[in-house]
């Protein structure tokens, strides 16, 4: 069991970028990359990618790859957390390092194609749809698709750059028969 000064340096260390103390600590703690977990149930990468930390992710992607795929308590990856907080080199690397978890739902049902979008990440949106428009088609409850997201959020950006990806799905209803077209028009 390691101490919760120990748990709060590896913490600082991750969220401030802070490489040398953080490869002291697993240096003398190795097993801490694989089995710490901070609040939410997040893992060392989920810090790093929250606070926009690079260089903390590639040492940590570096030492243990598999914490691409860890997901916290909301059902989130470090990619659904780099996505909404618009960090694009850190989805990149993640992208990477787990490819599939552009494809992952958290507990709101969105991958992390639709966290981007929500949040009018454009970058990281263009990002995410490099290899594959597919994770962009994921419908949500209701019938929703990324593009009712994002005239929900008024994220007209990225709307504009998903039309162009994706223009058939500005004709596609949700489950109460709103195209984005309806939906817009009601929203403004």
């Amino acid at each position: 069991m390691v101490s919760e000064e120990v748990e709060m340096k590896l913490y600082n260390a991750a969220s401030k970028g802070d490489v040398t103390t953080l490869a002291h600590l697993l240096e003398e703690h190795p097993y801490l990359v694989h089995g710490v977990l901070f609040p939410c149930s997040r893992n060392l990468l989920h810090v790093a990618a929250m606070h926009g930390q690079t260089p903390i992710v590639e040492e940590l992607l570096s030492l243990n790859p598999e914490l691409a795929r860890g997901s916290d308590s909301q059902k989130s990856s470090p990619l659904h957390v780099a996505a909404a907080r618009g960090h694009v080199e850190i989805a990149s690397k993640l992208l990477s390092a787990a490819p599939e978890a552009c494809w992952w739902r958290d507990d709101q049902g969105m991958n992390p194609v639709h966290v981007a979008a929500m949040n009018g990440h454009v970058e990281v949106l263009e990002r995410l749809l490099e290899g594959s428009c597919f994770p962009a088609m994921e419908r949500l409850r209701r019938g929703q698709t990324v593009l009712h997201l994002c005239v929900k959020h008024a994220q007209l950006r990225a709307l504009e750059a998903l039309v162009e990806k994706l223009g058939d799905l500005v004709c596609a209803k949700d489950d109460d028969g709103d195209t984005v077209l309806h939906l817009a028009v009601r929203c403004n």
